[in-house]
């Protein structure tokens, strides 16, 4: 193990990219960002310019002496390389791109890093609804769908670190086209875009009245959804059903290969609440092979919204920290 008492955390996505300074209790201490694009096609240029901005965060808590390591979540970023592979929404277009390593170099600590979703889940491992659990599945709910599937206490990676893109099962043969070009994935239909697209083939194929016709069909956002069905609309309402059992069934399945603890869901779905948790649940415990049923529990993260990608990405930090 590695002086120092903290660690840092970047969350880097496709619009941003926010870093934090953590200690080891969860606590963000310093905190800065930058834009993830701007800054060339070249990515040893983007981390030049974060390197700016963290050593101004870095100096406020003593310097680069009170740093023990540091975690990245990031889209297709590979646990076993320290690499991202050709990320759509990244502004590199290298095939791989050995970024661990690159800010390795630049701070003098040790880096590791994996997906986003991978991230989350060991930040609520680490922090949230999780901690002591060793068998459980994180799902993202965001632009997407995300997973980190924990097993026996250890994060599943597969063999080439890419393990765990349970968003891209399919649930609807010859259904939606899906931005990895394949048809009918789950995050076509569970995620918040895939929310908003169902209130938009409702309402262009059916007269049924809702609240969501007062909204310019492009303009509509799955946040719409939950304040017409919060206020009774029943398009809206039955919008979740439909969202939460497709999720619920897709979950029974996930069940059969690992027999987790629980499911906990993340993102920005699960501020619907009960009108997308009650439907999973009640999906899941009907459709699940009848020796899982009653035993997996369906929790919502625990950690901050805001600060939850930084934290799971510090947890990735403490966890390498660890084994040095």
């Amino acid at each position: 193990m590695t002086e120092g008492r903290y660690v840092i955390g970047l969350d880097l996505g496709g619009t941003n990219s926010v870093f934090g300074i953590v200690d080891a209790t969860g606590n963000i201490v310093a905190e800065t960002s930058i834009k993830t694009q701007g800054h060339g096609s070249n990515p040893q240029q983007y981390v030049d310019d974060c390197m700016v901005e963290l050593r101004k965060i870095i100096d406020s808590v003593g310097g680069i002496k009170n740093i023990r390591a540091m975690g990245i979540g990031a889209p297709n970023a590979n646990y076993y390389t320290g690499c991202i592979n050709m990320a759509p929404n990244l502004p590199w277009k290298e095939e791989s791109i050995p970024l661990a390593k690159m800010f390795s170099e630049a701070l003098g600590v040790p880096v590791t890093m994996t997906n986003d979703a991978n991230a989350a889940a060991i930040g609520e491992m680490t922090y949230g609804a999780a901690k002591g659990m060793k068998n459980f599945i994180m799902i993202t709910l965001g632009t997407g769908v995300g997973s980190g599937i924990v097993v026996n206490g250890q994060l599943v990676y597969g063999s080439d670190g890419l393990a765990g893109e349970l968003g891209h099962v399919i649930v609807e043969k010859n259904g939606r086209m899906c931005g990895c070009g394949r048809k009918g994935c789950l995050e076509t239909y569970c995620s918040s875009t895939g929310v908003a697209r169902t209130a938009r083939e409702i309402i262009t194929s059916t007269d049924t009245p809702t609240l969501l016709r007062d909204i310019p069909l492009d303009k509509i956002e799955s946040k719409d959804v939950s304040i017409a069905a919060e206020k009774g609309d029943k398009v809206a309402k039955q919008i979740f059903e439909t969202t939460g059992r497709i999720l619920g069934e897709a979950c029974a399945d996930f069940a059969t290969f690992c027999s987790p603890e629980a499911f906990i869901f993340f993102g920005g779905l699960t501020n619907a609440g009960d009108l997308i948790m009650n439907p999973i649940k009640h999906a899941y415990e009907e459709s699940v092979l009848p020796i899982y049923r009653g035993k997996a529990k369906m929790l919502v993260s625990q950690l901050d919204g805001a600060k939850a990608a930084v934290l799971g990405a510090s947890a990735l930090g403490w966890e390498i920290n660890n084994k040095i």
